[in-house]
């Protein structure tokens, strides 16, 4: 028997029986219906931000510069993206993960298509907002719902590729802008890039569909027989699949079982209990957010005002950008979790720091092509990528379940914020003014900033590889049914194992 419920408390081995599972086919299911979404997103950012120009143009069908697009659209999209993220979050954390990421991809799909048929500039704006909405929502319903999937020895890869395929979207979105820009009318070739992305939104919706809720949530909301049941099928399916015989999962937990987490007692989590995590989460979405725009931003300018590269060309160059990108989390995820997490995410940090501080050295020296300096680029990303892709990972299984969603999505927005308006203010201005220092400047910026993450997380990093979500931070609801609560402790120190084997 896997599950004992007495008065409103469960005691039961579900966390256990899912993290000693075999790869099978079912995680695969996992990993491409939820995973995929980060593909949405690449191809998004890359195909507004390279197809501005061509909805600037007369004939494109709405009356908008250039710069309204890359400026207040951009801006609106991560207005949108934060505001997503922190209220569809907490709906997730409040009514469950699969609930959450139908709605937030639904509402992607439907914003996306509906940007695609803008007749004026309001309406652009309007769908941008809600476009970026979805897209946020889906980073707190998404990540939650793969750590409390994934088993424990899987997570770290897993979760750092998954993240890292936004780049895959990145490089197909900035190989479609360039026959969309030099091939098909101004009305309709960034109709069709958008439409583009709403086909792929429904084919993923169509597969995502048989992803099932999170066992985790479900015994916490007081549906321990469903979580049962969905975990014996589970077992049941990997048996037939791969032949295995499954180990007895003899570590358990008992929780009181609750509805909902209220906001006071998530801040309170966040900030009372854990504020070395909570600092550590601050430090590694804020550098990586700095040292991306340092590069991203204005990429295209660079390369047009320093390397004579025409506009209608930068898309090659941001296609090989996107690559070095994409295989940085794929050659190195499996990293995380055999070398583990405090060194690869230091190591990540610190190296792309120093990569773009050399990059920063070698433009202002003149010695760089638009070739060479595209390889310095990739060559800083690879390692950025991957380092930015853990931090994700880092504050979806740091803190308590009951906040897991809320956590990612505050964090999410933290980042996306500073990037997304903190970095344009400060990287525009510099990278406009066609002057080689400022640039300098820019580069040197971002990579003091990742460098500093890259250091806290020396001093704060937690040792997560391999360990259950319940023994990286103790359910609040273990708590309340007399499992002793558990806070920050010395640096790079893992949570204490909660529950009693049984």
């Amino acid at each position: 028997m896997s599950t004992d419920v007495r008065a409103g408390t469960v005691r039961t081995n579900v966390p256990a029986r899912l993290d000693r599972l075999p790869w099978s086919r079912w995680h695969w299911m996992i990993v491409i219906g939820l995973g995929t979404v980060w593909i949405l997103d690449g191809l998004e950012v890359t195909i507004v931000g390279n197809l501005s120009g061509k909805l600037a143009e007369p004939g494109s069908g709405l009356d908008i510069t250039q710069s309204q697009v890359t400026g207040l659209a951009a801006a609106l999209y991560v207005a949108g993206a934060c505001t997503g993220a922190l209220f569809f979050g907490w709906l997730t954390d409040r009514f469950g993960r699969k609930k959450l990421f139908l709605l937030t991809l639904g509402l992607y799909l439907v914003a996306t298509a509906l940007t695609a048929l803008s007749f004026d500039t309001w309406w652009f704006f309007l769908f941008r907002f809600l476009t970026g909405m979805g897209i946020g929502g889906e980073y707190a319903a998404i990540n939650s719902a793969i750590d409390e999937l994934i088993p424990a020895r899987h997570r770290g890869r897993i979760d750092i590729i998954i993240n890292g395929t936004f780049w895959l979207g990145a490089a197909v979105g900035a190989l479609l802008t360039v026959p969309l820009l030099n091939g098909l009318p101004s009305n309709l070739g960034w109709r069709v890039a958008f439409g583009v992305g709403a086909v792929l939104g429904v084919v993923i919706l169509l597969v995502r569909r048989h992803v099932p809720e999170s066992p985790r949530w479900l015994f916490i909301h007081g549906r321990a027989d469903e979580a049962n049941q969905l975990v014996d099928s589970v077992e049941a399916e990997v048996k037939r699949e791969t032949g295995a015989e499954l180990t007895e999962a003899d570590s358990w937990i008992e929780v009181r079982q609750r509805r909902s987490t209220n906001f006071v007692e998530i801040a309170r989590t966040l900030f009372a209990r854990y504020p070395k995590r909570a600092v550590l989460g601050f430090s590694l979405f804020i550098g990586q957010a700095f040292l991306y725009n340092a590069i991203t931003f204005g990429f295209a300018q660079i390369l047009q005002t320093f390397f004579d590269v025409p506009t209608g060309n930068a898309g090659y160059y941001f296609a090989v950008i996107a690559v070095g990108n994409l295989l940085g989390p794929l050659l190195l995820g499996r990293l995380f979790d055999s070398v583990g997490r405090v060194p690869m995410i230091a190591g990540s940090y610190l190296g792309s720091g120093v990569l773009l501080l050399g990059t920063a050295w070698l433009f202002h020296a003149g010695v760089l092509n638009a070739v060479t300096m595209t390889a310095c680029w990739c060559a800083v990303l690879f390692f950025a990528s991957a380092g930015a892709s853990a931090a994700y990972l880092t504050v979806s299984e740091i803190f308590p379940m009951e906040t897991r969603a809320m956590a990612i999505a505050f964090f999410y927005a933290i980042g996306t914020a500073a990037g997304g308006i903190t970095g344009p203010l400060l990287f525009a201005k510099l990278v406009g003014s066609g002057q080689v220092g400022d640039t300098v400047l820019a580069f040197a910026i971002g990579a003091s900033v990742m460098i500093i993450g890259g250091l806290v997380e020396l001093v704060l990093g937690v040792r997560a590889e391999g360990k259950s979500l319940e023994d990286l931070a103790t359910p609040l609801s273990a708590e309340h049914a007399g499992v002793p609560a558990q806070r920050d402790g010395g640096a790079g120190t893992p949570a204490p194992a909660t529950g009693a084997a049984g």
